[in-house]
């Protein structure tokens, strides 16, 4: 049986689980709490890259700032989603207001912004708010 690295979206430690089509329980070998959690991550400069570098599973983040209208209406959708897709998917957050550089460094012109990471790169993105229908779409592409 294969084996797939998830980072635990508590700690952020990676963890080597196999690989199913569902788990009915998983939990971090570092901290205990449930891997199964699809509570969005905040990410930051010091935690991106280790993130990205250490998830078997596509990363979806969400760039978004707290004064943008359309971000605002877009996250219930994401966090709505990103239940969904229990250790399928990685859903991330990056507030652009907070985080500039982390904005600059992936080149956001918009907000929000969704972009699709795989093995540590970058496989899409798309600009502007998407429906649950759309965003799961666009999530499945990389499932």
């Amino acid at each position: 049986m294969s084996s797939l690295n998830v980072i635990c979206p508590h700690c952020l430690k990676v963890n080597k689980i196999p690989q199913k089509e569902s788990y009915s329980k998983a939990n971090c070998g570092s901290c205990k709490n449930s891997l199964l959690d699809t509570t969005p991550i905040e990410a930051n400069e010091e935690n991106i890259d280790h993130i990205l570098v250490n998830s078997d599973i596509p990363v979806i983040i969400d760039f978004w700032a707290p004064w943008c209208g359309p971000c605002k209406m877009f996250a219930p959708i994401f966090n709505q989603t990103a239940q969904k897709y229990p250790l399928k998917a990685l859903f991330v957050k990056v507030n652009t207001e907070a985080l500039p550089n982390l904005g600059a460094r992936f080149q956001i012109r918009s907000i929000p912004t969704l972009v699709v990471f795989k093995n540590g790169l970058e496989k899409k993105r798309n600009s502007g708010a998407l429906d649950p229908l759309r965003l799961s779409n666009f999530i499945n592409e990389f499932i």
